[in-house]
């Protein structure tokens, strides 16, 4: 800086030239150095931790790794998908793995010509039934809502964390079968074509 300003270029210049170059490199650099600010913050705070399930920003899956940059999160089909650490810092993280134990809510649309009190003890019973539903706290049934086609009525059960999916699918089967074997009908659209040969 001196050597420029002795040979006669005028010092504001030189000042005015650095100082753009600083700005330049300052912008190339902001992604890089706010995912590094941001994977401080989520080490040092950790709202999840390596093999936690997570997820944040329509991306789900099992946290792999915490880099300084990214981190690696592997989704349920196998598949890995490394997040910039500024993405997950700034938005909402659901952790699905601090917990030991998950609640299921599963709504069901029944016929206003179905009989409550026996759809509530077939679904009970299907809850009861199945091994991995937990009998503490124990399933209820509440009606939720009445629609245009049918009542709403909501299945409550929880299980413990790792057995979510398993009974999600198995209740979702189990509560059908049920419902055919004792003529409880679950409402659909249909279609009525009159035609008319006038």
């Amino acid at each position: 800086l001196t050597a420029v300003i002795v040979i006669g270029v005028p010092e504001s210049s030189v000042i005015a030239v650095l100082g753009s170059c600083g700005l330049a490199i300052g912008l190339a650099l902001q992604g890089g150095l706010s995912n590094i600010a941001s994977g401080i913050v989520l080490m040092f705070c950790k709202p999840f931790h390596v093999g936690d399930f997570i997820i944040s920003g329509g991306i789900s899956g099992v946290v792999k790794d915490i880099g300084i940059y990214y981190t690696l999160i592997t989704t349920p089909d196998n598949q890995d998908i490394h997040v910039p650490n500024s993405t997950l810092s700034g938005s909402t993280i659901t952790n699905l793995s601090t917990e030991a134990t998950r609640r299921l809510d599963f709504d069901f649309n029944v016929s206003y010509d179905a009989d409550l009190d026996l759809t509530r003890k077939v679904l009970l019973a299907a809850a009861q039934m199945n091994d991995l539903v937990m009998k503490d706290p124990e399933p209820v049934v509440l009606v939720t809502a009445h629609g245009a086609s049918g009542v709403t009525v909501c299945l409550r059960v929880w299980c413990a964390a790792e057995n979510y999916w398993t009974v999600n699918f198995d209740m979702w089967e189990d509560v059908k079968k049920a419902f055919d074997k004792f003529n409880i009908e679950i409402p659909y659209n249909h279609l009525n074509v009159t035609i008319d040969n006038k």
